[in-house]
């Protein structure tokens, strides 16, 4: 099969897949789709036209997002991926929203490093931010230009026509005109103008609109949905052979025996990367387990069991400050002082990481649910030893992981594998002890305040440091693969750096969105990492909310005032105070009831990065003091997202964010020794089950017609933690610093008399 007829194929099966027909694509956009990438934390795509808005920046011309095909349906292009979290028709809603065209009449496509424009990663809750807005703004403009050619058709000018919502131009005299005939008298081949003028959402049909979401029937039918259900004809399956988890090899691995065996086709070996390739995915569990058996050596200095997070302020830092204002001296009449931590977490992906790869013709093709494909594509032609146009990266969703589990690991895995097996499509899926042992973690991290009150009741000084890995180590060079230092020769290891704020990582919203006198935030940056470590939702956001939160319900019970009003006194900013009164209003928390030593009312607040979406929490909790277990009996929520494109996909998001960022406060953390992780499965790494969710949890999406988007995905998750911890504090009267709150680190802490 040629590389042409190759490509076509699988493109035929994958929009197959997907339950989708593609009707046009303008290959003209390929070349503009391949910039130089990155995202958050890497290399942002080059802005080309910085007055556009959203990635429009980088990726100007409009057929690199839209095509009108001669029967009038449209496609549509995102560099961003579905990740579970909905995404993919919130942004289909946009597009259909501003073309004025019905869901139904487009094909929408998706994150395909040879199709689709390079938006970076899909992280930090940028994706209705940068993407969402690109589409608004795109899908504006073609519309524009439809409108502009059935003027020019009808001699009549632009503002005396509309658009019908079902794909046509109309005169108020009644004559239409379809998409399908307009788009054969343009080029899409032209740069967006930052003025097409938008919808009115008085008049929207789709946006702000509970629509069923397009990638929920595959999961509930057992469908194929994920990259783990792909199935190619000649498929092989692979599993890799390695140490119990990163930073170990085998010492003696038993590769003859494995090669033995029934069913296996090849036994890899690249340095001391190995893996067995078999006909049948359990004959490739049962050779891997045969060359296993093992014992193991570890290759890097020893894990800190014993200090846990707390080493991280032992090792050498960078220091950047955050923040440092001087307002005169002012009297501090009660003082806070604390530290807190909180510590490494694993994804807990329900589905391990899988990849399909296969090496034909001079290229390699890559199916993977890493949320970075175009960084990926780059990274893994480096690594194979292919130029970059030689590799093709197809973002397939998976079950889950909001951050860098195995996901980029495993698929740069399946591409070395398919190189060494050319013309055999290789699935390789980690084991579940893998997924756990060599993921790279969510970082520990460990936070130190010392802030006080005046004799107003104010705060007169606030004082602030934190201790933090790198979160975000996604390669975007070969080096960063864990793989890259097991092959031979081997890459260098890509070096850990800070994410500059506003972004920020480990001082993600470490700069109070309060208004305080005297502030000083410090970031030690520690680029050595004890455990392998890189993004988890929310990054340094959860323990740095977790810490302000904590510190403001201290010091407004210091001063004997209302934790609410406390947070009113010293806010400023509008719509955040408007989130507050919302959430506290729909709680009762005027009326709430008062602790008691075993219930308790918190509340937090963050807008997420200081730039993205506003949220405030408010949970009543009742603490066990025989056994220190903590139930949650109800919790409301008040978020403002912007323009709510899919409020219940807004809805969703927070919700999942707040189960998450419970089940981190109270269950999760990965455990270990000196020389390897002992966490590998649900029983050693526990998290939160179904009968431990809350009775009862209400978020309202605020409605702000109009307004830009903002990144709702991660918003919840350290005002959650935070406003648990509160609840605890209400209830007890202890304040825990120190996550997770398990119930012997609850009971140690309160005691048995309430």
């Amino acid at each position: 099969m040629s590389a042409t007829a190759l490509s076509k194929a699988l493109a035929r099966r994958e929009v197959l897949a997907a339950g989708g027909l593609l009707v046009a694509f303008s290959f003209s956009a390929r070349s503009l789709a391949q910039l130089a990438g990155g995202g958050e934390g890497g290399a942002a795509p080059k802005a080309i036209r910085p007055d556009l808005p959203g990635s429009l920046k980088s990726n100007p011309e409009l057929d690199s997002w839209i095509s009108i095909g001669p029967d009038g349906q449209a496609t549509v292009f995102s560099g961003k991926v579905e990740l579970g979290q909905g995404i993919r028709t919130a942004l289909l809603q946009v597009a259909a929203e501003e073309l004025d065209l019905p869901p139904s009449a487009i094909t929408f496509i998706t994150a395909d490093t040879a199709r689709t424009p390079d938006e970076g990663l899909t992280a930090g809750s940028h994706s209705m931010q940068d993407g969402g807005t690109a589409l608004a703004n795109a899908g504006a403009n073609v519309r524009m230009l439809l409108t502009q050619a059935a003027a020019r058709v009808w001699s009549i000018e632009p503002d005396q026509l509309t658009t019908t919502g079902d794909g046509h131009v109309a005169a108020l005299d009644g004559r239409r005109l379809s998409y399908g005939q307009l788009a054969t008298r343009l080029s899409l081949h032209v740069e967006a103008v930052p003025d097409a003028p938008r919808r009115d959402p008085r008049q929207y049909r789709t946006m702000g609109k509970n629509f069923p979401r397009v990638d929920i029937p595959a999961k509930l039918v057992g469908g194929e949905a994920f990259v783990q259900d792909m199935r190619l004809p000649g498929m092989l399956h692979a599993r890799v052979v390695r140490g119990p988890s990163y930073g170990t090899r085998l010492a003696a691995p038993k590769l003859a025996a494995a090669r033995a065996m029934p069913g296996v086709v090849a036994v890899i070996e690249n340095g001391d990367f190995l893996a067995v390739v078999a006909r049948k995915e359990w004959q490739a569990i049962k050779a891997m387990r045969v060359a296993q058996e093992s014992d193991y050596v570890r290759l890097l200095p020893p894990m800190p069991a014993a200090e846990g997070p707390h080493h991280l302020q032992t090792m050498p830092s960078r220091e950047i400050v955050v923040l440092d204002t001087h307002d005169g001296d002012r009297p501090a009449w009660k003082t806070v002082r604390g530290s807190f931590s909180r510590p490494w977490y694993s994804h807990g992906s329900i589905g391990p990481s899988c990849a399909v790869a296969l090496a034909r013709d001079g290229g390699l093709t890559i199916w993977s649910h890493s949320q970075g494909v175009f960084d990926m594509h780059r990274a893994i032609a480096e690594l194979v030893g292919l130029a970059p146009e030689k590799v093709r990266c197809i973002h397939t969703p998976s079950a889950g992981c909001y951050g860098q589990n195995g996901a980029d690991d495993v698929t740069a895995e399946a591409g070395l594998i398919a190189m060494a097996l050319p013309g055999h499509p290789i699935r390789l899926q980690w084991m579940r002890e893998q997924e756990f042992g060599w993921e790279p973690c969510g970082c520990g991290m460990v936070t130190k305040v010392d802030a006080a009150i005046g004799p107003d009741k104010r705060i007169a000084h606030w004082t602030y440091e934190v201790w933090s890995n790198s979160h975000n180590t996604r390669a975007v060079k070969a080096g960063g693969y864990a793989v890259a230092q097991q092959v031979r020769p081997g890459f260098a290891p890509q070096e850990a750096k800070p994410i500059p704020m506003p972004e920020g990582d480990g001082d993600r919203n470490a700069n109070p969105l309060y208004v305080f006198p005297n502030m000083n935030v410090l970031y030690h940056f520690v680029p050595e990492m004890p455990l392998r470590v890189s993004a988890l939702r929310s990054l340094g956001a959860h323990l740095n909310v977790f810490t302000i939160e904590s510190t403001l319900d201290d010091l407004a019970r210091a001063g004997g005032v209302d934790p609410l009003a406390f947070r009113l006194a010293h806010m400023e900013d509008e719509r955040a105070r408007a989130v507050m009164i919302e959430a506290a209003g729909r709680f009762g928390w005027s009326h709430r009831s008062r602790p008691d030593g075993r219930r308790g009312c918190g509340m937090a607040f963050a807008r997420y990065k200081n730039i993205g979406a506003y949220c405030a929490i408010v949970m009543e909790v009742e603490v066990e003091r025989e056994t220190g277990a903590i139930m949650v009996h109800r919790v409301n929520a008040a978020v403002d997202a912007g323009q709510p494109a899919s409020p219940d996909g807004i809805r969703n998001q927070v919700e999942g964010g707040i189960i998450q960022s419970l089940s981190w406060a109270t269950y999760e953390a990965v455990t270990f020794d000196a020389t390897r992780r002992t966490s590998f499965d649900w029983g050693t790494y526990p998290i939160m089950r179904f009968r431990d969710v809350p009775g009862a949890i209400d978020v309202h999406v605020m409605d702000r017609p109009g307004l830009p988007f903002l990144g709702a995905g991660e918003t919840s998750q350290g005002p959650t933690s935070a406003a648990l911890a509160n609840a605890v504090a209400d209830a007890t009267g202890v304040r825990l610093r120190d996550m997770p709150l398990t119930p012997e680190v609850v009971k140690a802490a309160i005691g048995l008399i309430g």
